[in-house]
């Protein structure tokens, strides 16, 4: 006799961590599991502190989903830890977060892909400390020229990101960067239509979702334009030609294949003046919160947030934690 097919499962939803995206990932994790108890999930939420583990051995779900941004959410340790205990999850494995979370590494890939992404520059706090700052920004100003994008080289959430038009700001930008980790990524600046697109696959292979355009009211979507309701419009689908919609939607996918990438993620890139697509970085754990845009292009592909990760927790179940 053949078993019928399972129509609930215990999910156990990672979210908060230690990282600076910390309340961030809280909401995330609220909102997809508030989504999967609707479905009929019946759904643990979890932070990733010392209980963690004894929770996964003596509470064992059936799958995990990781909603925790930056840090060890998305550099593959968490994934790890998972791989190790035998726990399925949702989401991309451990070697692949971890290149993806890089982001200069990530580029790297890409570009030898084929894909186009801005020049850029990845330097270490020890370079400016050793070689003497002064010298090093007025070479990456001649070389790259104004204006600049400074970002930490991990990290998401546009945390210590700064767009940089002047000389003069360089070294505030720099320090800024440098907050948030031990190397910048400096990037040239590219003008241009943002656009944000995802990427799911529940067993048909990875398909994009309508972009997202994202049109901050102070012209940078930096993190307080990112989660502060009304300072950023949203048009989704992307307010674009329908030949360029299509390289947007290809780019995400040859991201999410170049990167072997599992399950979802999220490219951001800008469409330049020549109508060019410009990869910037690819998100393995995309936000889940009320203004973040996945959710957004769910909807506008006239899909359901809850069926669409009811199917990613059935379909890390069926193949196993370390598949």
């Amino acid at each position: 006799m053949i078993a019928p097919a399972r129509t609930e499962f215990s999910v156990a939803v990672l979210a908060g961590g230690l990282s600076h995206e910390r309340d961030v990932s809280l909401r995330s994790g609220r909102r997809i599991a508030s989504t999967l108890r609707a479905a009929g999930a019946t759904v643990d939420e979890w932070d990733t502190d010392a209980a963690l583990l004894g929770r996964l051995t003596t509470s064992r779900p059936d799958a995990v989903v990781v909603a925790l941004h930056g840090g060890e959410g998305e550099n593959g340790a968490v994934q790890s830890v998972l791989e190790l205990l035998g726990v399925p999850y949702v989401g991309t494995r451990a070697p692949d977060c971890r290149r993806a979370h890089d982001k200069p590494t990530a580029k790297a890939e890409l570009a030898r892909a084929g894909l186009d992404t801005p020049e850029w520059v990845a330097l270490p706090q020890s370079t400016f400390r050793e070689l003497g700052a002064a010298g090093v920004l007025d070479a990456l100003v001649a070389r790259l020229g104004l204006p600049l994008m400074l970002k930490p080289d991990q990290g998401g959430s546009a945390l210590g990101a700064q767009v940089v038009r002047d000389p003069a700001e360089l070294p505030a930008a720099m320090v800024g960067a440098l907050a948030y980790g031990d190397t910048v990524l400096v990037e040239r600046f590219v003008a241009g239509v943002e656009v944000a697109a995802s990427v799911v696959d529940t067993g048909d292979g990875p398909v994009a979702l309508p972009a997202v355009e994202v049109e901050p009211a102070h012209g940078v979507y930096d993190y307080t334009a990112r989660y502060t309701a009304g300072l950023t419009r949203f048009h989704c689908p992307a307010r674009l030609p329908d030949d360029v919609a299509r390289r947007v939607a290809e780019a995400a996918v040859a991201a999410h294949r170049v990167l072997g990438l599992r399950d979802l993620s999220r490219t951001d890139a800008v469409v330049d003046a020549e109508g060019q697509v410009q990869v910037l970085e690819v998100n393995v754990s995309p936000g889940l919160t009320e203004n973040s845009l996945l959710p957004r292009a769910v909807s506008a592909a006239g899909r359901d947030l809850g069926e669409v990760f009811t199917s990613l927790v059935e379909r890390a179940v069926s193949r196993g934690p370390v598949a």
